[in-house]
């Protein structure tokens, strides 16, 4: 136990002892000298050198001015769900009146002691197991609370400045039982986790295959746009050269010697056709006179004659 915790609940003898008086006193800095003159209270000794008269007055209380701390020994109390546990603590005090804490009580330490175990015990029975654990701020402001609800100042001359649990100590059952279901808590917490992950993982994986689709589908589209529109280029562009060549075969019509020529053009394509149909097909076809190319020229050249006159 730490040398500045002192235990009130086993050591009776916690007291500072008064010292005898010879007439000269040294009073050390924080602490108070009660005196009293045949019997009856007189003065406060200041830290420092004081005179006294030997055997009339008499330093009957000590008192440290100093913020003590007091260990509160185990308590077992209640708990709102009837779990019986054992619970200390430490009580901060701070004597301010050294005149009440010398003729107000008894002892008062003693009385702040008892205070504070009966007021943990009651304050235990109000909340259930879990949340002695959980709320032990709260636990100890409550505690707190409690004690300076009564009048210790105005009536003892003590001031209570903070309370700490030290230990919570439930049954060994019930030990066990929380020591189950924090593991079963951690299992939890650990498949949640993994099944998080796992989900993320398959959101992950759709979405990637979503945006291949969506990025795939765009690109033949894009591939078939640029495929109609090549082809479309294409058929304009032939149509044009077409349109073209056209243009330059009437305009070579219209000029002198274009007839003739044109004529003559015929011809040999129309000779060309009768040797291709003869080299292709079963059918031979024979002109009247197979042997006078002159008449084939000539029935090329009146055929086209009279598509130019019809036109």
């Amino acid at each position: 136990m730490s040398s500045n915790i002192r235990n009130f609940c086993t050591d009776t003898d916690y007291k500072i002892r008064t010292p005898i008086n010879f007439g000269i006193h040294f009073v050390p800095q924080q602490t108070a000298y009660v005196v009293e003159r045949l019997g009856q209270y007189m003065t406060i000794l200041n830290p420092g050198l004081n005179y006294l008269i030997p055997f009339v007055d008499k330093v009957q209380y000590v008192h440290s001015l100093k913020e003590q701390a007091i260990l509160i020994s185990k308590q077992t109390g209640i708990t709102k769900d009837n779990v019986p546990i054992e619970m200390d603590g430490v009580l901060y005090i701070r004597i301010v009146d050294p005149v009440l804490a010398s003729y107000g009580a008894e002892d008062p330490i003693y009385a702040v002691v008892q205070l504070a175990q009966t007021t943990m015990r009651s304050e235990l029975g109000k909340i259930t197991l879990d949340k002695t654990f959980e709320e032990r701020v709260e636990l100890n402001r409550n505690i707190l609370k409690a004690i300076n609800d009564r009048p210790l100042r105005t009536d003892w001359g003590i001031e209570c400045l903070r309370y700490e649990i030290k230990d919570i100590t439930p049954p060994k059952g019930v030990k066990v039982a929380m020591e189950r279901q924090a593991e079963a808590e951690r299992k939890k917490r650990a498949q949640v986790l993994v099944s998080e992950g796992q989900r993320q993982a398959d959101v992950n994986v759709a979405d990637g295959k979503k945006m291949a689709v969506i990025l795939e589908s765009e690109a033949a589209k894009k591939d078939q746009v640029n495929r109609a529109k090549g082809e479309a280029d294409a058929i304009f562009a032939n149509a044009q050269a077409t349109a073209r060549a056209i243009s330059e075969v009437s305009r070579a019509i219209l000029e002198n010697g274009g007839a003739d020529a044109t004529s003559l053009r015929i011809a040999e394509q129309y000779v060309e056709a009768f040797e291709k149909i003869n080299k292709v097909g079963t059918v031979l076809l024979i002109p009247e006179d197979a042997d006078d190319t002159a008449s084939l020229i000539f029935q090329a050249v009146t055929i086209h004659s009279k598509l130019s006159t019809s036109k």
